[in-house]
Parts: structure tokens; C-alpha cells; sequence
């Protein structure tokens, strides 16, 4: 069974960008999908900086691939000097969903609509129980694997991402290597950004 890997973070707009291109793959018969989170920020407060280096890059996502941005996150959360921008919880969170019921991959999607559309704090604990519970995690057994993986165990993952990205010449996120019987390769992620029929179709055709 053909394999893809996507590294990928949660709190990355070219990620976010890519969303409709793991929608697409997740259509394809008999494809596999592991996330592997990249770990981007790190305790990174927002400020008017961040705030205009970011929604450069967001205006040409949007225009790119279509998803959408809410005034929530461009008028709200961008500037709330509060807030704080931490990659580490939400990609516990997705770890966490995926070990309890198999459902990293709708935690991303659900974490990503939250930060990008709804402008909510996705580094907070609190916040990422809610997410859970809105795709029907049962709270007790998400907040117990949280717990668990968490710290070391998190930290983990992402140097692993790092070295599956650094392994097949990957230069940042997100990033997509496929893996079939016979080989593993990075694949051209911006060629697709525009086109999710094409790269199922690419991928269907395994």
C-alpha cells in the first residue's frame, strides 16, 4: 500500500494552503496518509511584525489556492499581543486525536479552520480540548493522551519530522513524500497548490 507522508504545521499558512490537497488524497483509494508535525513556532508573540510578515504570505495563499481567511484571524488574533504562537500543543492535540481515535488528519483540518477563519488560540490547552470535543472526541480519553505525549514525547516526533524532511532534500513545510514499494520521494508541493483534482489524480494513478 502506497504511503504519504505529509509534514506539515498547524500554525503554518502554506499548510493551510495545501489543506485541499490532503482533502484530495484522502479520497484515493488505497492511499495511506502519516502526518508528521514540523514544529514551526516556538513561544513566538504576536506583534505588529509578525503580523504584516505573515499576511503577505497569507493574501497570496488565499489567492493561490482559495481557502479562506477570516477577519477573525486578520483583525483579531493578528492583533492581540497576548496571544502567543506555539507549534508544539497543537501538534500534541493531532498526536493525541490519532492515538484515542484514529483522527489526526480531521484535528488538523479542525485546528487549521480554527486559528485561520475563526482567529481562536490554538496553543492553549483549553482551546484544543474544545476542537476536540467539536469533532466528537470523547474529552477524558483525549486529555489523558494529551498528557501522555506531550513534553518529550512531542519533541520527539518533530526532530523525527525534521530528519524525514532533511532525508529527502525538503527545504520547509508543507512537504509531501510518497512512499510506494519500491522508492520514496519529495514531491513538487507548490506545482499542486492550485490543483487538488490533479494531484489525486496523480495519486490514484499508483
Amino acid at each position: 500500500m502506497p504511503i504519504l507522508h505529509y509534514i506539515y504545521d498547524p500554525l503554518c499558512g502554506w499548510c493551510y494552503g495545501a489543506s485541499p490537497l490532503l482533502a484530495a488524497a484522502r479520497g484515493v483509494a488505497g492511499l495511506q496518509i502519516r502526518l508528521h508535525g514540523g514544529g514551526l513556532m516556538n513561544g513566538v508573540a504576536v506583534s505588529a511584525g509578525l503580523r504584516d510578515y505573515v499576511m503577505q504570505h497569507d493574501q497570496r495563499i488565499a489567492m493561490l489556492t482559495g481557502v479562506p481567511f477570516g477577519s477573525a484571524y486578520f483583525d483579531k488574533l493578528l492583533q492581540d499581543h497576548s496571544a502567543v504562537f506555539s507549534s508544539a500543543p497543537p501538534i500534541t492535540a493531532i498526536l493525541a486525536a490519532e492515538e484515542v481515535a484514529g483522527r489526526g488528519l480531521d484535528m488538523l483540518a479542525r485546528l487549521q479552520m480554527a486559528h485561520y477563519v475563526e482567529g481562536r488560540r490554538i496553543s492553549e490547552e483549553s482551546v484544543l480540548l474544545e476542537l476536540g470535543a467539536d469533532i466528537g472526541l470523547p474529552e477524558e480519553p483525549l486529555r489523558a493522551a494529551f498528557y501522555s505525549l506531550h513534553g518529550a514525547r512531542t519533541a520527539a516526533h518533530i526532530a523525527d519530522s525534521r530528519a524525514l524532511l532533511e532525508k529527502h532534500g525538503g527545504r520547509g513545510f508543507p512537504a509531501f513524500i510518497l512512499e510506494t514499494s519500491t522508492d520514496s520521494h519529495l514531491l513538487d508541493t507548490h506545482r499542486w497548490l492550485s490543483d487538488p483534482e490533479g494531484f489525486s489524480a496523480l495519486l490514484a494513478q499508483l
